[in-house]
């Protein structure tokens, strides 16, 4: 495998791709035609040098993730909104006379914040308070430790099961195991084709599920090690660390996703494991789309090129090329029949 420095994310009927500053977000219409839009993003990291110091770059790239996220899923919904000659409603014309012409960054602003306080609130505090009814039955704080993280494990199972049962949820699931499966073809270099992006692995190491997998892991670690004594300071110790276990996770997901060693793969595969449930099998048009939102921001022939000068680009893979890519399809099928990872925006 090689790193591609590629991203992605999946949308509204659409995939969204990144390479450095440059993204593009490729739906499919209505009408069945692909509408591709690329624009620039200049990260935090980027912006200001100590935004991307180790250890602090992680909280400020997952920043960058969801703002990346929701002018992206912004866009793409724009294709599917109701009638639009139907009269606005009270609070429209009451959000449109407090804000004007930005009321659409108002709107996301507010689903942002409070997207993170329901997420801190049902996956940090709520398992706590549940662990805390065993308190009185557990005397080891270390195993108290293990218990809520478990139990914050199963809500977050719990949550991507029950949205699953929405139709557009699980086409979105599919457009994501598009995704991984893109850039997976390009990384174990095979051109960029559907037959080939069908025959790639849809679990990928760098991607969002995993992050949060790795953040609920070491959040263990962590609340093994600090102990305090009243539920008032668990909750506050609870919020007061997302910043520091999501650097330490952030640097975690970074290594991985550059990294094939064997102890790294050991570590990730708790991820991939959890990617069976974010990711599904795409059909070729949603590949289709992936493809385009790809090719709008990537020189994926250069990259081959570069990195697996043995490939041909009329679609032959010949040498050490096909053995490398084959062997990893091998392990990832692996992977997916023993338990079947999954992404800022990431895989």
């Amino acid at each position: 495998m090689k790193y591609s420095g590629i991203g992605g994310q999946a949308v509204i009927e659409g995939i969204m791709m990144k390479n450095k500053q440059e993204y593009a977000t490729a739906v499919r219409r209505p009408d069945g035609e692909i509408e591709v839009k690329k624009d620039r993003y200049v990260s935090m990291t980027e912006k200001a040098p100590l935004c991307a110091l180790p250890f602090v770059r992680g909280i400020f790239s997952f920043i960058d993730s969801m703002v990346l996220g929701m002018r992206t899923l912004s866009f793409s919904a724009s294709f599917f909104e109701d009638d639009e000659d139907s009269e606005p409603g009270r609070l429209e014309l009451w959000l449109d006379k407090v804000f004007g012409e930005k009321v659409e960054k108002a709107l996301m602003a507010f689903v942002m914040v409070f997207s993170v306080i329901m997420a801190i609130g049902i996956f940090m505090v709520l398992p706590l308070l549940i662990a805390n009814v065993f308190r009185r039955f557990v005397a080891s704080a270390t195993v108290m430790a293990v218990l809520e993280g478990c139990i914050r494990i199963g809500i977050f199972v719990a949550y991507i099961k029950l949205i699953s049962r929405m139709e557009d949820i699980r086409r979105t699931f599919m457009y994501h195991g598009a995704e991984h499966k893109c850039i997976n073809c390009l990384e174990h270099g095979m051109t960029l084709n559907v037959e080939h992006v069908r025959q790639s692995s849809k679990q990928h190491k760098r991607c969002g599920t995993s992050f949060l997998i790795i953040v609920m892991v070491i959040s263990i670690l962590f609340f093994m090690v600090i102990r305090v004594d009243t539920i008032w300071l668990r909750m506050l110790s609870r919020v007061l660390l997302i910043p520091v276990i999501a650097g330490v996770s952030y640097e975690f997901l970074r290594l991985a996703g550059r990294s094939d060693s064997r102890i790294v793969n050991l570590l990730s595969k708790p991820g991939m494991w959890m990617q069976n449930l974010t990711t599904s099998e795409p059909d070729d048009g949603m590949i289709e789309v992936a493809i385009a939102a790809v090719e709008a921001v990537f020189d994926w022939k250069a990259y081959l090129r570069e990195n697996f000068p043995e490939t041909e680009l009329s679609g032959e893979r010949f040498g050490q090329t096909e053995k490398t890519v084959s062997a990893g399809s091998e392990e990832e099928k692996g992977q997916e029949s023993g338990g079947k990872e999954p992404g800022p925006g990431k895989p």
